[in-house]
């Protein structure tokens, strides 16, 4: 899977099932603020990605996680 793939089906689910405004998706928007995730979205979050990429996240993976770029390579780090 291509990083355009990636970012492309991120982006789908967080418009589609977190209501993520489509121009607040952005490589350095701050998941927690900028697109106004909570923790139980996180939740959410990490079934989202194991249904659509097939790949676990841990709450360790999320340490080092602050923007969407962020978010985008630890997804693509996963698939690798």
């Amino acid at each position: 899977m291509t990083k355009e793939n990636i970012v492309e089906k991120v982006d789908e689910f967080l418009i589609d099932d977190f209501e993520v405004a489509e121009e607040a998706l952005v490589p350095d928007a701050n998941l927690k603020d900028a697109l106004d995730l909570d923790s139980l979205d996180f939740v959410d979050l990490v079934v989202a990605v194991e249904s659509n990429f097939g790949v676990k996240l841990t709450g360790e993976d999320f340490v080092n996680i602050h923007t969407l770029q962020n978010f985008y390579d630890l997804i693509e780090r996963k698939l690798a």
